[in-house]
């Protein structure tokens, strides 16, 4: 507009003499409704703008807030940063508590179970069912034969062939080595429970795992995947190992046979020993007791023999100085010992001269009369 329209402008005259005129200055020009509407956007455009700033720093602000997580008591955290830990060894694991990391995608929060009990359960020797089937107790139709396609078993010893399964129970002991240094460690430890499975049942008798040595197979069935573990440094302890043995389903009936045989052996068997327990501890009381009672006579005999040979030691210089007198003595004392309680006693001494005595007993007799007192009358 300034352009086209000068402060001053030249006049032509007819003879071609230019004459400069000076106008006055020229009033604003009113404005325009388009100016207002741009004053309005303008006003619009920074109140919205003002609005993304607060959203912005609100949304930065949950951001970072959504970092923060919580770790339980029985548990580990391990912050991944672009997929790394933050930090290295036993210094990488977070404790309980409250933590911040950054937000994903930057970091990722791995959280370890430590304390809590792990499970995995082994079903490689164990026939087809369902969870369902075995929750309500019902055992799948066994059919005519194993279909190996779907049953599982193994092999044992003797050649025969068993279902078994086992349920492990451990506890995570390094977290790290746990978590990062397999892709899926639960499968690695259900892997090695496996193995053990396969490895103890071929170095069993098919009577061992079933009814002998249940303990025995079971124990060796942890054994190994101990050792597997400790061998693949899974960082894990084991706590127990429970394991469940089967024989084939279409044999049933014959094991039921044999297992029947065989308690009936095994009671036969124990009520023999039972007796011949009892028989043995009975003779062995009795000849206890009669060893005892022969031991109490001998201590006796030996006493009383003592006794008399100390009685007789001590009379012997009596008899050596008067023996006739002491023989007497000694004769005089049994016989009144021996006739205490005799109303009327004869002693018939021996004759000294060698010659036989007459002796004459009257028999009979009158009894004598006790002696009465004298009566008042007289």
């Amino acid at each position: 507009m300034s352009d086209e329209h000068d402060h001053s402008h030249h006049d032509h005259d007819d003879h071609g003499h230019e004459h400069h005129h000076h106008d006055a200055p020229t009033p604003p020009a009113p404005e325009l409704p388009e100016d207002t509407g741009s004053q309005a956007l303008s006003e619009a455009l920074r109140s919205s703008f003002a609005i993304v700033k607060v959203v912005m720093v609100i949304l930065v602000l949950v951001f970072l807030g959504s970092g923060f997580f919580q770790v339980g008591p029985q548990e580990k955290a391990v912050i991944l940063r672009f997929g790394k830990p933050v930090g290295e060894g036993n210094k990488a694991l977070l404790g309980a508590g409250l933590h911040w990391g950054f937000p994903a995608p930057i970091d990722e929060v791995v959280k370890i179970p430590i304390s809590e009990q792990q499970q995995v359960k082994s079903t490689v020797g164990w026939y087809f069912t369902t969870p369902e089937a075995e929750a309500a107790g019902n055992e799948p139709y066994p059919g005519p034969s194993l279909n190996p396609a779907q049953d599982g078993y193994t092999i044992t010893a003797d050649g025969n062939i068993i279902h078994t399964r086992a349920t492990l129970y451990y506890h995570i002991d390094d977290p790290i080595r746990y978590a990062f240094g397999f892709v899926n460690a639960s499968n690695a430890v259900q892997s090695a429970l496996d193995n053990a499975l396969l490895y103890a049942s071929t170095r069993y008798k098919v009577d061992d795992v079933l009814t002998r040595d249940q303990t025995g197979f079971k124990e060796a069935v942890q054994s190994r995947v101990i050792a597997q573990l400790e061998k693949q440094k899974m960082g894990v302890v084991v706590d127990q190992c429970q394991v469940e043995s089967r024989p084939p389903r279409q044999l049933k009936q014959a094991f039921d046979q044999v297992l029947t045989a065989v308690s009936t052996r095994d009671k036969t068997r124990n009520d023999a020993l039972s007796y011949e327990n009892q028989v043995l501890s009975r003779s062995a009381a009795e000849a206890s007791s009669r060893t005892n009672n022969a031991e109490a006579e001998r201590v006796r005999l030996v006493e009383a023999v003592k006794a008399e040979a100390e009685r007789f030691t001590a009379l012997l210089p009596s008899y050596k100085a008067n023996s006739k007198l002491f023989v007497n003595m000694l004769l005089i004392e049994k016989i009144g010992q021996v006739l205490t309680n005799v109303q009327e006693k004869i002693y018939i001494p021996s004759p000294t001269d060698g010659h036989s005595l007459e002796v004459r007993l009257q028999l009979s007799r009158e009894p004598q009369k006790p002696a009465t007192s004298a009566s008042p009358n007289q």
